[in-house]
């Protein structure tokens, strides 16, 4: 599931500010854990409780930033955690290209803001039938986060590969939706021209064995004046 960047970031600093960690994630790549100086932490203490949206912003260690890219790429390409490794934007290009990639080749992934229409393409996809509706939730923990436009740039900005990845996400998603829409929707017409077909098939079926037996009763009553 891929979320819009903006929602999806707010929503970790609201989880993070309620005192969420995520120091049981190793992190492993490459068979290995980063080490302190590759992936730094952005607080001291047991956790990040109480810390406002400007600190959450201001931390360049961030894993909140672009995380949809960086989970989905395959971080072994750019020397994992290894900042030191290449320049940034051929890394980003790479992360990106990487993410796009393996979202491509899944067979099902859905999008936070188009619930039914994730619900429709998993039961497509899967050929299973939840029992219930999903759900659009629009009173959601960032949707009722009040922030500036200048403040929406900034976490923009700090999510471009994520902005990238969405738009990507959202065309790719959107394209599977109508296409699986358009081949249900000619398999019904087929079905229901083979069930018309079938009907005619059975009418004509009748219709003979009326005149087959007409034929036979005509026969036999001519039989019975000869004898």
């Amino acid at each position: 599931m891929l979320r819009d960047p903006v929602s999806r970031f707010l929503s970790e600093w609201k989880h993070v500010q309620r005192g969420a960690t995520w120091k049981t994630s190793l992190h492993v790549c490459d068979g290995r854990s980063p080490t302190q100086d590759e992936l730094p932490t952005c607080y001291l203490g047991d956790d990040w409780s109480g810390v406002t949206l400007q600190e959450f912003m201001d931390c360049i260690y961030n894993l909140a930033n672009n995380r949809q890219v960086r989970m989905l790429a395959d971080l072994s390409l750019v020397g994992c955690y290894n900042l030191s490794s290449m320049n940034e934007s051929e890394r980003n290009e790479i992360l990106l290209r990487s993410a796009k990639e393996n979202l491509k080749k899944m067979a099902f992934f859905g999008l936070t803001e188009y619930q039914r229409k994730t619900q429709y393409l998993f039961e497509r996809t899967f050929n299973l039938t939840f029992i219930s509706p999903f759900t659009q939730l629009n009173s959601t923990r960032a949707a009722n986060v009040d922030i500036e436009l200048q403040t929406r740039r900034r976490i923009e900005e700090l999510n471009f590969l994520d902005m990238q990845l969405y738009e990507y996400a959202k065309d790719l998603f959107l394209q599977r939706f109508q296409f699986t829409r358009q081949r249900e929707r000619q398999l019904e017409r087929q079905r229901r021209r083979e069930e018309r077909q079938l009907l005619r098939e059975q009418k004509a079926h009748r219709y003979r064995q009326q005149a087959d037996n007409s034929v036979t009763t005509e026969d036999y009553t001519g039989q019975v004046a000869r004898w």
